[in-house]
């Protein structure tokens, strides 16, 4: 039996017409290069200037191979071939499958948004802000209900007041009270690993550096500031001035 022969598909090959673009470009490349070596430019609108004169040269020679320039051969080959452009901009779009939180919003590229069943947002690369549109909220949240940060802080209070009082700092800084769920019931569930009175010391210290997240308290208990004496604002006295046969002092000079 005689082996079996793939057949090479018809038509032009990407790989090799690739190879040939990127030739002519190197080839226009050094061109321009070789012309404006002794070349001094002092803008950038000079230079493209320039660099447009040379184009419209380097377009208009005639190859020795084609026997044609290279503006003739676009005119005759690739025009022809031109569609117009679309009456629409290109709309970029990207798809993943993200799970909704408490607070209605979904984290991609380490930013927020808020969502409905179908919901769409102008692009921000802003990592760890919010992007929220009021009338994502569930209807229970924009009539300004009070029942779930009062929930809330009543759990904070369980633990100590300055866990009730960082659980109301934070929902009170925030555009929307319902921003803060997520950092709140992260605090909040620190307890189960840590304790009510460590945690309620991680609490205290983040008050006093006006710390107002999750991520402030976790790394305070994580790296065992709790267990230090909370900062104070106390002002400390300077030190006295030190007296020394080489100081000569302010008197000195005038």
């Amino acid at each position: 039996m005689a082996p079996r022969r793939s057949q090479r598909p018809s038509g032009p090959c990407p790989t090799r017409d690739k190879a040939k673009v990127e030739v002519g470009v190197l080839v226009v490349q050094r061109w321009l290069l070789a012309r404006l070596r002794h070349h001094t430019f002092f803008s950038l609108e000079a230079l493209n200037e320039r660099i447009g004169e040379l184009l419209e040269d380097i377009n208009n020679r005639k190859m020795r191979l084609y026997e044609a320039s290279r503006r003739e051969l676009f005119e005759r080959l690739d025009k022809p071939a031109l569609r117009p452009l679309p009456a629409e901009s290109f709309t970029y779009g990207e798809w993943t499958q993200v799970r909704v939180n408490i607070d209605y919003h979904v984290q991609v590229h380490h930013h927020w948004w808020s969502c409905t069943s179908v919901a769409s947002h102008v692009r921000s690369d802003e990592r760890g802000r919010h992007t929220t549109q009021p009338e994502h909220m569930p209807k229970a949240h924009q009539k300004h209900l009070e029942w779930t940060p009062s929930r809330l802080v009543h759990w904070a209070g369980t633990i100590g007041p300055n866990t009730q009082k960082l659980v109301e700092s934070i929902l009170r800084e925030r555009p929307h009270p319902e921003m803060g769920y997520r950092s709140c019931l992260g605090i909040l569930g620190l307890a189960k690993r840590y304790g009510n009175e460590r945690l309620e010391a991680a609490c205290t210290r983040a008050l006093a550096v006006s710390a107002r997240s999750f991520r402030h308290v976790d790394s305070i208990l994580q790296n065992g500031l709790d267990r230090l004496a909370p900062p104070t604002d106390e002002v400390q006295p300077e030190p006295a001035a030190q007296t020394h046969e080489n100081m000569r002092g302010g008197d000195y000079y005038h």
